[in-house]
């Protein structure tokens, strides 16, 4: 008897679970269903770029219709929900959402859906809710923001300086506040100017959550281009000599490399171990240079996506702490250098590249990117000169429009070092009254100034012949 009632006792207590077994498990909208929106959607679904008529960014106006007159999502009908129909994958394999990139997962497209007829719920804790970051609500400012770009734009009529959430552009006669580029990553960690100066790319992302890279149109301050990439924020960015690609470091180790017509990928490189903080193209647009917290400055082939060197010496020490500035030397005239082709000793002519590299200790170094001479253990060949060790960590370097002289700035225990070099001889000029960190640098095209700024958001507007400041403001929007 005893043996019996265990029997329907267990039975009691397995039956129910066998009965909710094909039951779907209870979906989150905040924890499952909106990092795919984040990751997949986002770019081309959010206030500053609308396709469609349709955002994404917001819980509430998921249910709105866009454009077609189909409201977006209805609650526990996935059926009626236009977004549910859009992500179906079709018999040719391919969905109309996300456009022009490959499908979601089917993992992913039943979240959705089952969310969806799960009644659709917000469970966003009230701890997580923002306050909405767009054009028509743009970010308010306690204190100035922490700068860590700066880019001015080929003519020098404008300045552009990183904050929160946006691009704050500054016409540069009075050093005015112009005009708000507000996009979906609350970090901005990097921006540049597009050679022909009419577009300016932005890379950042939310920590964790996704890295964006954003090509605008700053003249109509207009969003052309959004694309998620990655699970966390992007750096370093950097635009190809002929304006047809643009690079960028990832916090996975990778180096990429998208269209910025299309934001269809280019290239990816995954030989760095640590996040990828800077990128350069060589003057031909073939190779890319991108430096890492690893400690190293790797040279990558654009055409083949193979990685080619470790630029900086490979011996274990030889470097202190990672790299995080990088710039390319303009060189007057392109020449041409020998280079190593393989072990039987035959030669390649590749155009010689000169770049600036600093880092954690401070001292900034000068590099050929190609190896001219056999590798030998030890050796850092491909060195040219040391410069002057400045104060602390070095975030940011840029060379002037000949490359004769280049900005290199640094920070330690809130203060700020802002220095210009001179590129053959190592001469230096101090740059005076600056105040505390600095993260930033950028030169007017004609060479007659040098921006910088950083934690306390006050940008430094310096002579770099004489290292007097000429002018300051502060990084504050009013409204």
């Amino acid at each position: 008897m005893r043996i019996r009632f265990a029997l329907v006792a267990l039975a009691a207590c397995v039956l129910p679970v066998a009965a909710n077994a094909e039951e779907p498990a209870k979906v989150s909208y905040f924890k499952d269903v909106r990092p795919i929106f984040q990751q997949h959607c986002n770019g081309c679904h959010q206030p500053a770029k609308p396709t469609g008529g349709f955002v994404m960014t917001s819980y509430a106006e998921l249910f709105k219709a866009g454009e077609r007159g189909k409201p977006g999502v209805v609650a526990g009908k996935p059926n009626e929900s236009y977004l549910a129909e859009q992500i179906k994958v079709l018999a040719n394999g391919k969905a109309e959402m996300p456009k022009n990139r490959d499908p979601l997962t089917t993992v992913q497209i039943k979240l959705i859906t089952d969310w969806i007829a799960q009644g659709a719920v917000d469970d966003t804790p009230a701890s997580a809710k923002a306050v909405a970051v767009d054009a028509a609500n743009p970010p308010k400012y306690s204190a100035p923001p922490v700068v860590t770009s700066l880019a001015f734009n080929g003519d020098g009529t404008q300045l552009a300086v990183t904050g929160y959430h946006e691009v704050l552009l500054y016409d540069t006669q009075k050093y005015q506040l112009a005009s708000r580029l507000i996009g979906i990553s609350e970090r901005v960690q990097s921006i540049a100017y597009s050679p022909n100066g009419k577009r300016l790319a932005v890379v950042g992302g939310a920590p964790g959550l996704f890295g964006e890279v954003q090509i605008w149109n700053p003249e109509a301050e207009k969003l052309l281009l959004s694309v998620p990439v990655t699970y966390d924020t992007l750096y370093g960015v950097s635009w190809s000599p002929d304006g047809k690609a643009i690079a960028f470091g990832c916090a996975d180790n990778t180096v990429r490399a998208i269209d910025p017509l299309t934001g269809k990928q280019l290239l990816q490189m995954g030989t760095h171990s640590d996040w990828v903080l800077g990128t350069v193209f060589s003057q031909d647009g073939a190779h890319l240079v991108s430096i890492s917290r690893d400690m190293s400055m790797k040279l990558t082939e654009v055409e083949t996506h193979r990685f080619i060197d470790n630029v900086t010496s490979i011996t274990p020490g030889a470097l202190k702490g990672g790299l995080m500035a990088l710039d390319r030397r303009p060189m007057k005239e392109r020449r041409m250098t020998k280079v190593p082709q393989d072990e039987a000793g035959k030669f390649i002519e590749k155009v010689y590249d000169e770049v600036v590299v600093a880092g954690s200790d401070g001292i900034p170094r000068l590099y050929k990117i190609h190896r001219e001479v056999k590798r030998q253990i030890g050796d850092d060949a491909n060195k040219i000169r040391e410069y002057e060790k400045m104060v602390g960590r070095i975030s940011s370097v840029a060379f002037n429009a000949d490359g004769s002289l280049f900005a290199a700035v640094s920070s330690l225990d809130g203060k700020g070092d802002v220095r210009v070099y001179n590129t053959q001889t190592g001469a230096k000029v101090v740059c005076e009254k600056v105040t505390g960190p600095v993260y930033a640098v950028a030169w007017h095209p004609e060479g007659k100034l040098i921006a910088s700024s950083g934690f306390d958001g006050i940008v430094w507007l310096h002579d770099p012949a004489t290292g007097k400041l000429v002018d300051s403001f502060v990084v504050l929007p009013k409204k």
